[in-house]
């Protein structure tokens, strides 16, 4: 299992190009490589944190300025993503993890697959510990926050793929920007499972199971930059708003996702189309889609017709709460406050750890199915959402792999049954909305 899509400077060369036939070829080709079945064993996660260069404001986590992409690759050195550093051999840490950059500076890990979580979070642990080294030797600290509350979005990187995503998401409001450079993620994968049946039932879970663990790991109630409103994730709201053709596929109308995430993929506007070497502009004929291209309707803007490299690459355009990458990678949860990441990771773990786990978390969460914008704005002061977070994570603690574990998650549930975030404890934040006419 691969834990995360190709980085933005070698995705869509993880198969070898050919060509496509018609759209059915398009959609089984989606199917074959966005859901590999097989018994459910490994999980990974990707941590993303926020960065400054120089010293601590007394102003704000994040009120430093941005690190030079110079800076940040020397600091890397062997383990520079090749995205700042061209002839890097952008080596794995020891824990195997592969650090790459987003488009503002954040820095992220993607760890290697380990058969356990407490495997999983040692390692990552690790090499998170090794990396804030590594950037502390050039003045640069990881700030653990979700949301920048201090700083205006500014881009750093200049590839090709992050003109044409500012340029198209700039067209639908300011929240495309905003996502890019200001917010960071804790993401969890799992395997997509044994059989198709297998599959549905683990697809159902995660997002039945996602409104209320956006809410009870919701931690970002400031974005700098974002229009007036109180959200208790803004970055899950800077998500939402972004595109809603790229983040919010139809799924509760999805009997079969293998066919239907291919069938949606396909029909989701091209955010970029790669062009040859040398050639600066990837933008893509607005609202144009890659079935458009791919029956001929864009031979006279693009040129030539798609191949596999082009549809592997499409795919990383599309951003889902639940994306298929072979695996299923969980995309809701919001950077949490220092080691607070393995909580989530053992949340995830536990609840798709067998198939009467998975059942009985998408019964617990049904009723929630869908309620991505209250999760979002609300979080836990919707006493519907708290009281559904409370019991999936007691659930999880119930079926976790350690007691140490269980101890972790047990302490989120009580976290949650009190309605607090996970940054409440000695951490300056905005206070969480009120529902109207609701007692919080």
């Amino acid at each position: 299992m691969a834990v995360t899509l190709e980085s933005p400077e070698s995705a869509g060369c993880a198969t070898e190009q050919g060509e496509l036939s018609s759209r059915a070829a398009a959609e089984a080709y989606i199917g074959g490589v966005c859901f590999k079945l097989g018994p459910p064993a490994l999980i990974g996660a990707e941590l993303e944190w926020l960065t400054v260069h120089g010293e601590c404001s007394a102003s704000g986590p994040s009120a430093a300025p941005r690190p030079q992409l110079s800076v940040l690759a020397d600091a890397l050195g062997p383990y520079a993503p090749r995205s700042i550093a061209p002839d890097s051999p952008a080596l794995a840490l020891p824990g195997g993890s592969r650090v790459t950059l987003e488009p503002g500076g954040q820095i992220e890990l993607s760890s290697a697959p380990y058969g356990a979580a407490a495997q999983l979070c040692d390692r990552l642990r690790d090499d998170a510990r090794l990396l804030r080294e590594l950037l502390e030797s050039r003045s640069i600290r990881t700030v653990s926050v979700a949301a920048d509350a201090d700083r205006r979005p500014k881009r750093l990187l200049q590839l090709p793929r992050y003109r044409a995503m500012e340029r198209s998401f700039g067209g639908i409001g300011p929240f495309g920007k905003l996502m890019m450079c200001n917010t960071a993620a804790t993401q969890v994968s799992v395997d997509a499972g044994a059989d198709r049946a297998d599959v549905i039932a683990r697809w159902t879970a995660l997002y039945a199971v996602g409104p209320a663990l956006l809410a009870a790991f919701a931690c970002s109630p400031a974005l700098r930059g974002a229009p007036p409103g109180t959200w208790a994730s803004q970055r899950m709201r800077a998500w939402l708003r972004l595109d809603n053709t790229r983040t919010r596929p139809p799924v509760l109308d999805w009997s079969d996702p293998v066919a239907a995430y291919a069938r949606w993929a396909l029909d989701v506007p091209l955010l970029c189309v790669r062009r040859p070497d040398g050639e600066a502009e990837w933008s893509a004929p607005p609202g144009a889609t890659f079935a458009d291209w791919l029956s001929g309707a864009l031979d006279d803007e693009v040129g030539r017709r798609p191949d596999t490299g082009d549809l592997d690459y499409h795919l990383t355009t599309l951003f889902p709460p639940v994306r298929a990458s072979g695996h299923l990678e969980v995309r809701y949860i919001d950077a949490q406050p220092g080691d607070g990441w393995t909580v989530p990771v053992h949340v995830f773990d536990a609840l798709m750890s067998s198939p009467s786990v998975v059942a009985e978390a998408s019964a617990i969460a049904a009723p929630l199915a869908g309620r991505w914008i209250d999760a979002a704005r609300y979080g836990l002061a919707d006493p519907d959402i708290r009281a559904c977070a409370v019991a999936l994570l007691r659930l999880a603690a119930e079926h976790t792999a350690s007691d140490e574990a269980a101890r972790a998650v047990e302490s989120a549930a009580e976290r949650c049954h009190r309605g607090r975030t996970p940054t409440e404890d000695g951490l300056e934040h905005a206070p969480s909305p009120e529902l109207p006419g609701v007692a919080t």
